[in-house]
């Protein structure tokens, strides 16, 4: 066989889905088959808490049926992701157990950050005019079973993401009840929505208007199939979306289904679907809708492309993580100058200490966020900045970040003022967090922010070497280094501890 083939799968909230691709090392990869069965896993989580029996039964089947569909085409790769239907459920080891069991799939579940940002690497890759659209103030809308996300994009660059708990079918459950209380369901329905983007409007865009909406998710498709006469490709404006909320109103949704060929279940989430694009189209004041065609299983075949190195793309998505990085840094009042330099001083001595830490690219990238954010927490309290720097950006959403790599992000930041903890301590407060990790870039953390305590920037340029056990800096400056000094002999002592070798500051005066 001359390629190989890759299976992605989406163990969603309303739907469990498969894409089988062929991948090749010349031409990248493209789609042979696709699978989809409807299970309503969000219904139990959002209602009861758990997964019930009877729908770990039903998606045990029909993950079964998957791996026989993997076995006609020879495929063995495969990576299966779980999203917020079994992430929230309070029972959710025991159901990703059962399923290892009795299906041998490894279901691994996604972090919301995680899975929406494979959404948008699909986006990225797969729709044409991505980097047209993301020039202008862009709003990318992700319509899931359980919740929403929107992310805003300008001058190309990510610049926020915010989640909000209005997913279609978590906004069909919750008012399901009234519907024998009301005649005006849909006005119930559009106040509950609107309510929540109206807040995000007030905090993430006060007075910024959005020229781009880009609609993703599984039901934007089945609006556009319901309304063929209006020969809709890629692009919705206010007046078509008018249209098809008014068919929403007049045809039940076991109508739709039998008309349009749509599962009834899916059908049931047309109208919350249609009311979320309706308002944040008239909130943000957009032109159109973008509706590409993606959906998780895109992202997953790209971040798997990726991480083999099997294909590059032009898009460097880290910078898409930094990039929201500094909005949140701006937004807290950080100091842009002090924390850049801190970055590159930390960034320099992780790079010439590799050999002794032992630790990958990934770590790297936490070190640089934590350096942009160490300070954040003083725009709460100069106090006790440390622990505030912690609650924020354990409040705050990164999109790309697991929830462990963001909770290791958050104690490097913590400790970087704050005593470092014995591992007996800390380890039932950490949870899944790697203590060693935490411990090596706290330590690099805390020397690099030392060299710039005067937040003066009194170097040109930093010399960095590991020599006889000796971590030598050299700062070539003509600048005092009184200050420095005094909180680096500090700061060197943990390092030391940490790492086995003795940072040591030299000065050169260059003429």
């Amino acid at each position: 066989m001359a390629y190989k083939t890759f299976a992605a799968i989406d163990v969603g909230s309303t739907d469990v889905t498969m894409k089988i691709f062929e991948v090749t090392a010349k031409k990248g990869y493209r789609q042979l088959d696709y699978v989809s069965n409807i299970i309503e896993l969000g219904s139990d989580t959002y209602a009861d808490g758990y997964i019930s029996q009877e729908s770990v039964e039903k998606l045990c089947d029909i993950l079964t049926g998957f791996s026989e569909k993997m076995k006609e085409y020879g495929t063995v790769d495969y990576c299966a992701y779980a999203t917020s239907a079994i992430r929230e459920a309070k029972n959710n080891q025991m159901v990703l157990d059962l399923i290892k069991l009795r299906t041998s799939f490894k279901v691994q579940i996604l972090s919301n950050s995680e899975h929406r940002f494979l959404m948008y690497k699909g986006l990225a890759v797969k729709q044409e005019h991505f980097e047209k659209v993301a020039e202008k103030n862009t709003a990318i809308v992700d319509i899931g079973g359980g919740s929403i996300q929107i992310s805003l994009m300008n001058n190309g660059k990510l610049t926020a993401t915010q989640n909000l708990p209005i997913g279609a079918l978590r906004v069909r459950d919750r008012l399901a009840t009234l519907r024998f209380d009301t005649a005006h369901l849909e006005r119930v329905m559009e106040e509950f929505i609107a309510n929540e983007i109206d807040a995000f409007r007030h905090y993430y865009l006060g007075d910024k208007m959005i020229k781009n909406v880009i609609a993703i998710g599984d039901e934007i498709g089945n609006l556009i199939q319901i309304v063929p006469e209006l020969q809709i490709h890629d692009q919705i404006d206010e007046k078509q979306l008018k249209i098809i909320f008014d068919k929403l109103l007049q045809k039940k949704p076991s109508d739709l289904a039998a008309e349009y060929k749509i599962p009834y279940e899916r059908a049931t989430l047309l109208l919350p679907a249609a009311m979320i694009y309706g308002i944040f189209l008239r909130q943000s004041k957009a032109d159109l809708i973008w509706t590409p065609n993606i959906d998780l299983c895109d992202g997953i075949i790209v971040d798997e492309m990726e991480k083999k190195k099997r294909i590059f793309f032009e898009r460097d998505f880290i910078d898409d993580i930094r990039s929201s990085v500094l909005q949140i840094a701006k937004k807290y009042r950080c100091n842009k100058e002090h924390n850049v330099n801190v970055t590159r001083i930390a960034c320099q001595i992780f790079d010439k200490t590799k050999k002794i830490h032992g630790l990958k690219e990934k770590e790297r990238l936490q070190l640089e966020i934590a350096a942009t954010l160490h300070d954040c927490g003083k725009f709460i309290n100069m106090n006790n900045a440390g622990e505030n720097s912690y609650a924020i950006i354990m409040s705050t959403e990164i999109m790309g970040l697991s929830h462990k790599e963001r909770e290791e992000i958050a104690n490097i930041v913590k400790y970087n003022s704050l005593p470092f903890p014995d591992y007996r301590e800390i380890q039932g407060e950490i949870g899944e967090c790697n203590y060693m990790t935490i411990a090596k870039l706290v330590a690099i953390l805390r020397v690099a922010n030392a060299m710039d305590r005067s937040h003066k920037q009194k170097a040109s340029a930093y010399n960095i070497v590991v020599k006889d056990k000796q971590l030598l800096i050299t700062i070539d400056t003509l600048y005092d280094l009184t200050l420095e000094r005094g909180l680096f002999t500090d700061k060197a002592e943990f390092f030391e501890l940490v790492y086995g070798i003795k940072p040591v500051l030299k000065q050169k005066r260059s003429i």
